[in-house]
């Protein structure tokens, strides 16, 4: 397998909307509004202020229209939404152009998963095939030169077991053949894998697979939770075959109620993708120190600890970041924060340091 590591990638936070979604609906609208705030700072180029979903299902999000009208759009980020029907779609657009969900007009989605498109989106996988002619018929009335296709579940369904590459392959020939009986290119592809089935070679067989036969497909999308841990390993695996588009959360954040999961079906966190493509010599449009601090900022409005790694013990460090050599022992996850809160987190603590012991004579040899 050739590497295409690319240059720059486009990661898109989703913890306003995928992460909050799974949490407390009683957490204030201030707080909500302070966590985007910091994420407004951290670099991202376009933000999901939550869903246009109903308070029933989605009780979390009974304040969304109260967020949307009170936020204030930072210059240079593009602020969006999830809409889940024509009735979320237009309250959503009601805030247009502060709000901007109208590129979601050109995409066609199906879930490979049936029952899981009957308890997420209360329609059949039958119904969604029959859908994709509104957006189609859309994107052709506007002179549209591209549309994008989305592939839910394509790994597996918690419902049903694991899916067949054959039987991804399939669904997305059907998907494709709609655009270009419609004389419409497909351009973009994105995996939405709620229910966390991915392996990172299954994730490197489907876009191979994709690439062999439709090489007209310039974007791949990634939004794959982290249900069973190994989502990063399966993130670095698509970055190798020039995946550029991914989706993450602060601290992991995240979940699908209708999936069997909850909160277990969390993210790859951000800060822990952003240090990886840093390190990696790609760049993000991101800057670590602040996906961090509102990383720190995320847990403090859902009042439980995260589950990212880069946010507690820092990134790698380098030059004048490296640890002294003679620093106190470090051990709870207040003290590891040192890296950015200072040495007197772990004032209190010893030293295994001594002047004149073997290591500082073997140092000097």
């Amino acid at each position: 397998m050739s590497s295409l590591l690319p240059k720059a990638v486009n990661i898109f936070d989703d913890t306003m909307r995928e992460g909050l979604q799974i949490e407390s609906p009683d957490i204030p609208v201030a707080e909500k509004l302070r966590l985007l705030n910091a994420i407004g700072e951290m670099g991202a180029k376009t933000i999901s202020i939550g869903s246009f979903a109903h308070p029933k299902w989605t009780p979390s999000m009974a304040c969304i229209d109260e967020i949307a009208g009170r936020f204030e759009p930072k210059p240079g980020i593009d602020y969006t939404a999830a809409v889940f029907n024509q009735r979320g779609y237009a309250r959503a657009d009601g805030y247009f152009p502060k709000l901007n969900v109208r590129g979601r007009r050109f995409t066609t989605h199906v879930e490979l998963c049936d029952t899981f498109a009957r308890r997420n989106y209360n329609r059949t996988q039958e119904e969604m095939i029959a859908a994709m002619e509104l957006p189609v018929a859309n994107a052709v009335e506007a002179g549209a030169q591209a549309g994008s296709v989305a592939l839910g579940n394509p790994f597996g369904s918690n419902f049903e077991g694991p899916f067949t590459l054959a039987q991804a392959m399939e669904l997305l020939d059907l998907m494709m053949g709609k655009w270009q009986a419609a004389g419409i290119a497909v351009r973009k592809i994105s995996f939405l894998d709620a229910m966390g089935w991915n392996m990172p070679h299954t994730v490197a067989q489907l876009i191979t697979a994709i690439r062999d036969k439709y090489p007209q497909i310039e974007t791949y999308h990634m939004h794959l939770h982290n249900t069973r841990g190994v989502t990063i390993a399966s993130y670095y695996e698509a970055l190798q075959l020039g995946a550029t588009d991914f989706d993450t959360s602060l601290g992991g954040m995240g979940g699908c109620p209708y999936c069997g999961n909850g909160r277990a079906a969390g993210h790859v966190p951000t800060e822990d993708f952003v240090n990886l493509c840093h390190e990696l010599g790609i760049e993000t449009g991101y800057d670590l120190d602040k996906v961090i601090a509102a990383a720190c900022i995320a847990e403090e409005v859902v009042g439980h600890p995260l589950w990212g790694h880069v946010s507690k013990a820092g990134a790698l460090p380098h030059g004048e970041a490296c640890y002294a050599k003679d620093m106190a022992f470090v051990e709870t996850l207040y003290e590891a924060s040192h890296f950015r809160n200072g040495p007197q987190v772990y004032e209190e603590q010893i030293s295994p340091w001594r002047d004149g012991d073997a290591l500082t004579r073997a140092s000097r040899t």
